[in-house]
């Protein structure tokens, strides 16, 4: 289960940093986490740390954008620099030697990916968001999502392959745009099961109440 940053973070973020381009306001925060919990392995208080930085340098430096399209590849790169900075000075870090840069963009393209398929999650109908977000995201039983859903623990399963198939032609013919700092693009337009539950994984389940 996702802990970093707080959910109290998560939903600051959520409602200060507003929505431009293809990085809606929730996927700033599940974005920016996920880069430093994954492609840097910081621990929950260094990422928080990052989290705080990013966001006060969006919420300060958004305006100034021109470009929409250049919103995301700008947040993920504040949000490497910030890593960066902070494995490089901190003393309170443990660090066997800095993650390779190869390595990194790896992870950032793969969470660049995944945002991607946040975005067309968005375009379903809440009952697909919400038991595709509790399935893969929160990790939760059939059981545990039946009952907060208010539908059979049975059919979880075949709704949840309708969803993914909802999801799939959603996306279908989209272009997957890699970040500036990958050194090859690929274009993904076709997406099985498997793969779209995968990409779910990557990033923290939304806030709740």
């Amino acid at each position: 289960m996702w802990r970093s940053p707080t959910q109290s973070s998560l939903q600051d973020a959520d409602g200060a940093i507003p929505q431009r381009g293809t990085l809606s306001s929730s996927g700033f925060s599940r974005y920016v986490s996920a880069i430093a919990t994954q492609a840097f392995r910081l621990s929950e208080h260094d990422a928080e740390d990052v989290f705080q930085d990013v966001c006060t340098t969006t919420f300060e430096r958004l305006g100034s954008l021109r470009s929409d399209d250049a919103i995301r590849p700008w947040v993920g790169q504040l949000t490497r620099n910030s890593c960066l900075d902070l494995l490089r000075s901190s003393s309170r870090v443990v660090l066997v030697e800095e993650p390779e840069e190869r390595a990194v963009n790896e992870v950032i393209a793969r969470l660049d990916e995944a945002l991607t398929v946040r975005a067309g999650l968005a375009g379903l109908g809440v009952e697909c968001q919400e038991v595709l977000d509790r399935f893969f995201c929160r990790d939760e039983s059939y059981r545990t999502t039946g009952a907060e859903l208010g539908i059979p623990a049975g059919t979880i399963a075949s709704r949840i392959s309708r969803c993914l198939g909802q999801l799939r032609s959603e996306l279908e013919g989209r272009n997957v745009t890699a970040p500036p700092s990958s050194e090859e693009v690929t274009q993904m337009t076709t997406y099985n099961e498997e793969r779209l539950g995968e990409l779910l994984c990557l990033l923290p389940p939304a806030p709740t109440g």
